[in-house]
């Protein structure tokens, strides 16, 4: 595998973010952005054991909505 992307969502509400695997059942989150690269770095590897070959890259894809009345 070459690359795991990362569903990356701010909580508008409580503020921090939230990140999702597509694909596999890695959710993470955190404050900060820099924490967040962290500890999305930190759930691909303990999800990918030595058993199984992990992603050589980690892709963030930031998901901004945004809600416009009529």
């Amino acid at each position: 595998m070459s690359e795991i992307i990362f569903e990356v969502r701010e909580d508008e509400v409580d503020g921090g973010y939230t990140a999702n695997a597509l694909g596999y059942g890695i959710h993470t989150q955190a404050e900060t952005l820099e924490e967040l690269r962290a500890m999305v770095k930190d759930a691909v590897n303990c999800y990918f054991d030595e058993t199984m070959q992990a992603p050589k890259m980690i892709r963030l894809h930031f998901v901004r909505e945004e809600i416009l009345a009529a």
